[in-house]
């Protein structure tokens, strides 16, 4: 006999449907899975084989089962099939009523030897696809089921065993399902281990981060150690403003895809902060593999990543942050297709001035010599600088700050801030009607349109550009970051003093890198 249910397969972000075709006929008895399946998929020959006999049902084993996968040139891998082959070889061989079986019904989960129903990875991309093919009936881990939730529209069946199964086709104990609500529009305000108002000095940084916030803009901090760089970046994330509906949707999937979430998790509400080790591969940063995954940079979408001690990273690992700083997607390319991932982020770099870390610092003397710090500023190179909106100066703490007592407006920093920051955001949205988020995505025609200058501030611009020999792409960012500053300020036009500032901060980098 023959049987068809359905079950999906990741491709990337996205997912497409995958067809379980079951075929159980009197022949010698073998048992074959094909559609290009993976070895973990081809191990499922056990699990179900184990899981049907434990679960008190007969297995076929005197008969030829043949299990297709299709579309068969597309890559199955993982364990997810484990149930859509089981319930298909029981639908085939006569064990589950069909009468009472949905004519369109997705499955998806691994099974135990003993027939328990396992949580699996990458779920939400799967019902994006099923419910876009009209498929409405999922049949899926009961410890899957929020994340299940926030696909609107479905009627969801959550499973401990394969035992519940055949007993609710089979009219024996009937399955309780309910309705999927959808993502919600309430987003909860999240916790953050670090914020601004924990901060004690170091205005000048605070600033800058805030206008990085605001615009989506690029920074290295460098300053010696202690002097609160990696804590600068840390709390960053409490000034940026909550995501909405889409970015929270967008950055669950890409938790889901990569098998982030953890069972019983739903929305990822917090936006994320990612911080590699500097011994990082290029491929775990942008995202590959044999079946390509997303690296760091889209796990930090809609968020922040951080590179503290960002000379120690490998040049290539850093070399490949070019194309995605620009384009804000990494491409990733294979012999069957090319996967896009999507890597909208602010990166924040942190470095110490010198190998030693006390280059240009009042108290401890530089033990680097003229070579040693040429050297080490040049790990980094001009193309990947000339990406970099914002330069700090991160001095060290003064001792009169660190010992006084945070004030009433200290402590609302992070509020009054993070106002700010989505007053501004907000002003640029409206600006832009949904082509981009931020100013730091703007393109040259953007820029042209809405950072005009007069004559007064083109002439200081170009004044700083033949100066300072910065290049064409700085003319493009000192734009942008002005603009942003005009934003926070609620200015519809770009001033004078917004153009300064935004100099001020592309010259040191000019300067110094």
């Amino acid at each position: 006999m023959f049987s068809k249910i359905y079950s999906a397969a990741d491709i990337g972000l996205e997912a497409i449907l995958v067809e379980v075709e079951a075929n159980v006929v009197k022949a010698f008895p073998r048992f074959n899975i094909v559609g290009l399946a993976d070895k973990a998929v081809q191990e499922s020959k056990e699990r179900v084989e184990a899981a049907i006999k434990n679960s008190s049902l007969e297995f076929p084993s005197r008969r030829r089962i043949t299990i297709n996968l299709a579309p068969a040139d597309i890559k199955k891998e993982g364990p997810i099939y484990d149930l859509p082959i089981a319930v298909g070889i029981l639908l085939a061989s006569g064990q589950i009523q069909t009468n009472l079986f949905p004519k369109k019904a997705f499955f998806v989960g691994e099974l135990s030897l003993k027939g328990e129903v396992r949580y699996v990875k990458g779920l939400l991309p799967m019902l994006i696809t099923a419910k876009e093919e009209g498929i409405k009936d999922i049949f899926l881990p009961k410890d899957n089921i929020e994340e299940a939730n926030l696909v609107s529209g479905l009627n969801l069946w959550p499973l401990e065993s394969l035992k519940e199964i055949v007993a609710h086709f089979n009219g024996k104990k009937e399955l309780r399902s309910f309705g999927s609500k959808g993502l919600g529009a309430n987003i909860p305000q999240p916790r953050y281990e670090f914020d601004f108002s924990s901060i004690k000095g170091q205005n000048y940084a605070k600033r800058a981060l805030e206008i990085a916030a605001a615009g989506g803009h690029n920074v290295i901090m460098i300053g010696p150690p202690g002097s609160g760089k990696t804590f600068l970046a840390r709390a960053l994330p409490s000034i940026l403003p909550l995501m909405n509906e889409e970015e929270v949707l967008e950055v669950t999937k890409i938790y889901s895809a990569a098998g982030f979430l953890r069972p019983n998790q739903g929305l990822i509400y917090q936006r994320p902060f990612r911080s590699p080790h500097y011994t990082i591969s290029d491929i775990a940063l942008v995202g590959g593999g044999q079946i390509p995954r997303p690296g760091e940079i889209t796990l930090a979408h809609r968020g922040v990543l951080f590179l503290d001690e960002v000379s120690q990273f490998s040049r290539n690992v850093l070399e490949s942050l070019r194309q995605p700083l620009e384009d804000g997607v990494i491409s990733v390319a294979r012999a069957r297709a090319r996967y896009i991932f999507p890597a909208r982020f602010i990166l924040i770099m942190a470095e110490n001035p010198c190998p030693c870390g006390y280059y240009g610092d009042p108290e401890k003397e530089c033990r680097c010599t003229a070579s040693q710090i040429l050297n080490y500023k040049k790990r980094l190179s001009g193309p990947l600088l000339d990406r970099i909106d914002i330069h700090l100066d991160v001095p060290r703490v003064k001792i009169e700050d660190l010992i006084k007592k945070p004030s009433e407006e200290d402590l609302k920093t992070t509020e009054e801030i993070r106002k700010r920051v989505k007053k501004a955001r907000e002003m640029a949205r409206e600006r832009y009607q949904g082509e981009i988020f931020t100013n730091s995505e703007m393109s040259a025609k953007l820029i042209e349109k809405y950072c005009p200058l007069d004559e007064e501030k083109e002439t200081l611009l170009k004044r700083s550009l033949k100066e300072y020999s910065l290049s064409a792409r700085s003319y493009s960012r000192i734009l942008k970051v002005a603009r942003t500053i005009a934003d926070l300020a609620g200015e519809e036009e770009i001033t004078t003093a917004d153009l300064a500032e935004a100099i001020q901060y592309r010259v040191k980098l000019e300067e110094e890198m």
